[in-house]
């Protein structure tokens, strides 16, 4: 009797495995249906920071969200990575831009928008993810990452770091209660995020790696540096506990200040540090960092005159692009009068998808061309 129970467990029909399989990909799927309508109904009142960095709610005063980024210096990488939305991924499925790790995950729509939301996972055995790229070894001595994210109450959202002899051996944790530290380096640290906690709304973080230096910052906050991390990242993973939800993730090579020299050098400056709420000229409040950067720099050469070009990737309407493109280039040159700097030193120009930097095909591609063209006039 015992042989014949050993034959019945190893002996199932594939048929049975496919029913298994669907069975356990619709109770993930029920879970993330179930949180996100919990988080809809918690949502009546949702925080300026949730509505300016998910843009999946009716925006704030753009003003408002430039005063509050007064102070920010995060500055995005130049070339860019890694650019995933989800808006391609297929809602119920795994994201194919991605590998599962560990545990498991599924692709959710929520207010219209597709995010990633982990699953089937608690705090010491939690669920990895890591993007597909062409090579094992993608980051270089300075890059940037930023992402949006979204905590539950009494869960923990993680950043991983792989190294050339050791895999997620080395992490920063991102817990409820607001606080945000590191995990075996070879000094932990913890900082504290100045908002408050950080449960049961969206925040965007956004990391700066230079020469085995950190800096993370929380919507406009910049909570953390660790000077001297005494390792070199050669790619990272993200990991969550039950019903963490992650989205918009970028990750570019390049990042940090005196990069504007390059107007006086080459006659020009091209920036993805401007960003703008989708299909629209608002300026959301994670650009102020290099805004802030390029108003100082034109005080400071105050003989220099500038046209503000901006530039869309191929996506839509050409005639629409290239009046969104003129939105945004006068937004900007706006925010910088604002700023103190004159307004005929400026000039802005939009030049649609006319002008790509890099190939449309992929969404990396079209975040190269999303971008802002600073040139000496």
């Amino acid at each position: 009797m015992k042989t014949l129970t050993t034959l019945l467990l190893v002996v199932i029909p594939a048929g049975l495995y496919a029913q298994i399989g669907g069975a356990l990909k619709a109770k993930a799927t029920e879970k993330a249906r179930q949180s996100m309508e919990k988080k809809e109904s918690t949502d009546a009142t949702p925080s300026p920071t949730a509505e300016v960095e998910k843009g999946k709610k009716a925006p704030t005063d753009s003003s408002q969200s430039a005063r509050a980024y007064n102070n920010y210096d995060f500055i995005p990488g130049e070339r860019v990575l890694f650019d995933d939305n989800l808006e391609d991924a297929q809602d119920g499925e795994f994201p194919g831009r991605w590998k599962l790790i560990a545990h498991q995950g599924v692709v959710n729509t929520q207010n219209g928008n597709k995010v990633y939301m982990f699953t089937e996972s608690s705090i010491g055995s939690i669920a990895k993810i890591t993007p597909r790229m062409k090579t094992a070894s993608y980051l270089g001595t300075t890059f940037t990452v930023e992402f949006d994210f979204y905590l539950p109450q009494e869960e923990t959202f993680e950043l991983f770091f792989n190294l050339t002899d050791e895999e997620y051996g080395k992490f920063i944790s991102f817990e409820t209660g607001g606080d945000v530290k590191t995990n075996y380096f070879g000094n932990d640290l913890n900082g504290k995020y100045q908002g408050g906690e950080l449960h049961s709304n969206w925040h965007h973080a956004a990391i700066a790696y230079k020469n085995k230096q950190i800096k993370i910052y929380l919507d406009q906050h910049r909570v953390l540096v660790i000077p001297d991390c005494e390792f070199q990242p050669v790619s990272l993973g993200f990991g969550g506990t039950e019903n963490v939800i992650l989205d918009n993730v970028k990750i570019a090579d390049g990042g940090g200040m005196n990069m504007l020299n390059k107007i006086m050098t080459d006659g020009k400056f091209i920036s993805h540090a401007v960003r703008f709420d989708v299909g629209k000229s608002t300026i959301k409040g994670e650009s102020m960092g290099f805004l802030n950067e390029l108003a100082g720099w034109l005080k400071t050469n105050a003989v220099v005159k500038l046209e503000i070009g901006g530039h869309t990737d191929s996506d839509g309407d050409d005639a629409a692009n290239q009046s969104l493109s003129d939105e945004r280039a006068n937004a900007v040159r706006n925010q910088l009068i604002s700023m103190g700097i004159a307004a005929e030193r400026l000039t802005a120009k939009g030049y649609g998808e006319t002008t790509p930097l890099d190939n449309n095909a992929t969404p990396e591609g079209k975040a190269n061309n999303r971008r802002v063209e600073f040139v000496k006039i």
